[in-house]
């Protein structure tokens, strides 16, 4: 009964504006999100949060094809990282959403990723005393739906990575060696064209793109066409952005890919994995005609890409 009372108390100092909290350490909206970026009450069965999908030592991504859901259940895309998202105007594979604050509330709700509805998550947040506390000090408020995604997209805002060995070269190409210099060339040539659709400092355009991994046979995830319902989208998905690539395997919408010698392998001759692929982008309506040691060069490039706190990464 004590228990109870003391944090009925609580609660109540919290509600007219007394300053009490069991955490003084976090007092920002990011340090708020990043709690509950690996919170897992926020799973049905509270038993994974954001972070089992988006792991921290795997560049905010994982090691799997499929992330596993609550109650074992496979996701239908591989989870892409949440790295370098501050600047992007659609989140998801298929770009259904336009905010970070909207993309961060959707897989809570998703019935293969943490599936518990918004409402039941605002609700178990009120019903604990710390989070009634700390959104108070906060937001002025008890927890909402607003403000639970206003938090998580606040700490997804500080991931952004920039200090690669490509970044040190960018002003002194001889820190890069004479592969990755080749590489690097090869990635803004018209040879491999990868910065046709990789540019920008996130090597992105944010654009959606058909890479001919939908044949309507045995890849059938229409991808932005299930947004827009639009035919020019069949079989288009956002373009990631390269930063921390080679730490983020497996790749694509599907992580059909286990390595970036297999990716690089693919864009240089897309026919020899998908037969008759359905509304192929036109970069890719031939083989490419890189050599073994242009692929390799390539690869050693993307690989300059990793951001220094991950470079000591046992993954």
């Amino acid at each position: 009964m004590k228990k109870w009372i003391f944090l009925a108390a609580l609660i109540i100092l919290a509600g007219i504006g007394i300053s009490f909290t069991t955490n003084p350490s976090i007092k920002t909206r990011e340090a708020l999100g990043e709690k509950l970026f690996h919170e897992k009450i926020l799973s049905k069965d509270s038993s994974i949060s954001c972070a089992s999908c988006h792991i921290p030592s795997l560049g905010f991504a994982d090691s799997l094809t499929l992330s596993i859901g609550i109650h074992g259940t496979p996701t239908t895309r591989n989870t892409p990282s949440v790295l370098n998202m501050k600047n992007r105007p659609y989140y998801f594979w298929d770009g259904r959403a336009g905010t970070l604050a909207q993309q961060s509330l959707m897989p809570i709700a998703n019935k293969d990723e943490m599936g518990l509805p918004i409402t039941e998550a605002v609700q178990r947040l009120r019903a604990n005393p710390t989070y009634q506390l700390l959104f108070r000090k906060i937001f002025g408020s008890q927890p909402t739906a607003q403000n639970l995604s206003q938090a998580i997209a606040a700490y997804e805002n500080t991931l952004e990575t920039d200090d690669s060995k490509f970044d040190l070269a960018t002003d002194d190409t001889d820190t890069l060696t004479s592969s990755e210099e080749r590489g690097r060339k090869l990635f803004v040539g018209e040879k491999a064209k990868c910065f046709d659709c990789h540019m920008g400092p996130d090597f992105t355009n944010d654009d959606f793109k058909n890479i001919g991994l939908f044949d309507g046979k045995q890849l059938t995830d229409k991808g932005r066409f299930t947004i827009t319902k639009q035919a020019a989208d069949l079989g288009k998905f956002k373009t990631p952005g390269l930063r921390n690539i080679a730490i983020t395997a497996p790749y694509m919408h599907n992580g059909m890919f286990k390595t970036l010698e297999e990716v690089v392998d693919y864009y240089n001759n897309p026919e020899k994995f998908v037969r008759n692929p359905i509304n192929i982008d036109s970069t890719l309506s031939k083989p490419l005609g890189l050599t073994e040691a242009e692929k390799a060069d390539l690869v050693n490039f993307l690989k300059t890409l990793t951001d220094k706190r991950f470079t000591q990464s046992p993954f």
